[in-house]
């Protein structure tokens, strides 16, 4: 899918953005929405009991809101035992399910007379693939879910707790999963620009965000003094990780294209390009139907009609026949009357 190419625009304040982050469960989706939003906006899951590990809860969408200077509706979607499920095609249905519903809440409203004005609009701007640190390559899971979903929203792929990995390790990791993503052709949002139209500052930001995918993620919602300042960061026995340090993950870049730099052109890309073939493919689908209802119908007027002769037909013929039984009783009536003139006749004679 080729992104038309968007100048980067100033975020001003009431802008509405929906972000989703979609991923396997104990890899950070929580705690990167509260890091993300410096709030308890999403609530930790509860540990499960060991008696009920066996139950496999399915996907949930929850939608949440925060105000981070601008208007932000941020859709998490959670989804326990993802991609450990025997069938993952309900997640796979559920997710782009939930995507599609939001188009045709905008649809239905476009197609009113009189709309309503205090409708919401729902669509989600920039799904957040969460990757598992594995170290080695996509996994059929990864590859399905983004090429399903991109049709439908902006995928950026994120690997979660990459502190997990050795700076050589990402960095392989990352080139192999962009190799993967180029081999499977498969659409994300690569923060697109044209170095013929746009300025040399968004050519130059673009192009060290796109060097960064997949963004190496780490959260932490907890401070600790580090030099005399309070910092989030994650501490070990052998350092620490800060979480808003370029230098330790990538966090703070995605962070501002997210809510800043890039808000305005992942929103112009769902509504100009993502929703706007939706919507041609969805009108396209119901014409089509429309059509063959519209030949069902026909063909369901011509049995109606070739039925309709048919019954005329065996009445007509039903008419015949009757007609000639009575013709044929007419005219052994007859014989039979002529035959008693001829034995009258032959009487009279007799007695003469």
């Amino acid at each position: 899918m080729a992104h038309r190419v968007g100048r980067r625009k100033n975020v001003k304040k009431g802008f509405q953005f929906t972000l989703m982050a979609v991923g396997a469960s104990g890899l950070g989706r929580t705690t990167f929405i509260n890091t993300l939003c410096d709030a308890d906006v999403v609530p930790k899951r509860e540990c499960d009991e060991p008696e009920m590990a066996h139950i496999e809860e399915g996907i949930k969408i929850k939608p949440y809101s925060v105000e981070d200077g601008v208007k932000i509706s941020l859709t998490v979607v959670d989804t326990p035992g993802f991609g450990d499920m025997i069938d993952n095609e309900y997640c796979f249905q559920e997710i782009l399910g939930y995507l599609e519903r939001q188009y045709d809440d905008i649809l239905s409203e476009e197609s009113r007379i009189k709309r309503n004005p205090r409708f919401r609009d729902n669509r989600v701007h920039a799904l957040l693939y969460f990757i598992a640190p594995t170290g080695h390559s996509l996994r059929e899971i990864d590859i399905e879910l983004m090429k399903r979903l991109s049709p439908r929203i902006n995928v950026i792929p994120v690997i979660g707790k990459s502190d997990t990995l050795t700076p050589s390790e990402l960095a392989d990791f990352k080139k192999r999963i962009m190799q993967d993503i180029e081999h499977y052709n498969i659409p994300i949002y690569n923060f697109p620009y044209d170095p013929e139209e746009d300025d040399e500052e968004t050519v130059y930001e673009n192009s060290e965000l796109r060097s960064l995918l997949p963004f190496a993620l780490i959260g932490c919602e907890e401070e600790i003094v580090v030099n005399g300042r309070k910092v989030r960061a994650r501490q070990y026995p052998w350092g620490i990780v800060e979480v808003d340090n370029s230098q330790h993950c990538d966090f703070a870049k995605l962070r501002f294209a997210l809510l800043s730099s890039h808000l305005q052109d992942l929103k112009e890309i769902t509504h100009d390009y993502l929703y706007e073939n939706y919507r041609t493919e969805k009108l396209s689908r119901s014409a089509e139907n429309l059509a063959e209802g519209d030949s069902s119908q026909e063909d369901h007027h011509m049995r109606m009609r070739e039925e309709q002769t048919r019954k005329e037909e065996d009445k007509l013929r039903e008419i015949e026949l009757k007609v000639q039984r009575e013709l044929k009783e007419k005219q052994q009536e007859l014989v039979a009357k002529q035959q008693q003139l001829r034995d009258i006749d032959a009487n009279l004679v007799t007695v003469q």
